[in-house]
């Protein structure tokens, strides 16, 4: 594996203390190969769940399973294969469509939609957003309007690309779905579009209206017409 590859792995994007699919991630090495198992391994958990009877979960129908301590609003509504954490709020209309694990102290905001993904400890997707086939890491954010475009225009397959000197990076997912793989307290400002086969590094900044494709490396400050610049320390 090549040194910039290897930028785009598991470890290198997500901390695994803050999630309850660590067991899912470790049997990968790149995270979108994770998004066709999500719906399985939230059975199996939910499985769990249900033969520890801790109490701690409260069970809506077949598969989906509510911590007591989260807030969740009566318009919210929940497909299959659903885990909500401690701590999390479910606000007003949130659409979670199915497949979707959310960690602890998460906020799912109005009228956000969750389809296939795993949301780490402590995420927040407010306010019209639109998550799908992706991934977020611990304390990432996505701000009002911004959304994970999950399919191609053209339908093909789709292949993760990096840019300027990371263009070495060319991985064919054999996925026809993905969104993004946000890294750990990765912000994203307001009204942007992440492409399909976005992954952005963990610390990284991206300025609201920003469209984004590919890979974008850590601690970085994502502006206006695609300028990356390194975060400096204050």
């Amino acid at each position: 594996m090549s040194e910039n590859r290897e930028l785009l792995t598991i470890k290198n994007l997500f901390d695994l203390d803050h999630t309850e699919a660590r067991d899912l991630f470790e049997h990968y090495i790149y995270p979108w190969d994770i998004l066709r198992s999500i719906g399985e391994f939230i059975k199996q958990l939910g499985k769990k769940i249900d033969e520890e009877n801790t109490g701690e979960y409260i069970k809506r129908g077949e598969s989906v399973w509510i911590h007591k301590t989260a807030i969740v609003w009566d318009s919210a509504y929940f497909g299959a294969n659903v885990i909500i954490g401690a701590g999390t709020e479910v606000r007003q209309c949130a659409f979670l469509r199915g497949n979707a694990l959310v960690g602890n102290n998460c906020v799912v905001g109005n009228s956000t939609e969750l389809k296939n993904v795993i949301l780490f400890d402590n995420v927040q997707v407010p306010h019209y957003n639109y998550v799908g086939d992706s991934i977020l890491g611990y304390k990432a954010h996505m701000g009002a309007g911004s959304i994970t475009s999950n399919i191609k225009s053209d339908r093909t397959l789709v292949t993760v690309k990096g840019q300027d000197r990371f263009s070495d990076i060319s991985i064919e997912t054999g996925l026809r779905k993905m969104g993004a793989m946000i890294g750990d307290r990765v912000e994203i400002g307001c009204n942007s579009v992440l492409n399909p086969g976005s992954v952005i590094g963990r610390g990284t900044i991206i300025y609201p209206l920003t469209p984004i494709r590919g890979y974008v490396p850590e601690n970085s400050i994502v502006k206006a017409d695609h300028v990356i610049v390194t975060k400096t320390e204050k």
